[in-house]
């Protein structure tokens, strides 16, 4: 469709003009170029970004942890993200010493 546009605009204003020179036909090319290599990536890009929070992978982990004379376990809830990102989420705390 929007080839289609480009086109009718492209002849429509070589019929204005009249007769155009064979630098302004070329030059009148490039810009079509130009114009939709730069309209394809648009809605790819939204596409792949869009999908990085589907591929969440939660995971529970537990840890040891030492504060002054008293250790505790805290687990934790992990997500990891299709992007790199990592969330965590202290679930609980129980004082073993």
């Amino acid at each position: 469709m929007k080839k289609l546009l480009g086109i009718t605009l492209a002849l429509a204003s070589l019929g204005i003009t009249g007769v155009a020179s064979e630098t302004k036909a070329v030059e009148l090319t490039r810009s079509n170029v130009t114009m939709e290599a730069n309209a394809a990536p648009q809605w790819q890009h939204d596409r792949g970004r869009r999908n990085d929070n589907r591929r969440a992978r939660t995971v529970r982990q537990t840890r040891v942890v030492r504060q002054g004379r008293h250790v505790y376990r805290e687990t934790y809830l992990v997500t990891y993200f299709g992007n790199g990102r990592s969330n965590s989420k202290l679930i609980s705390r129980v004082r073993i010493s």
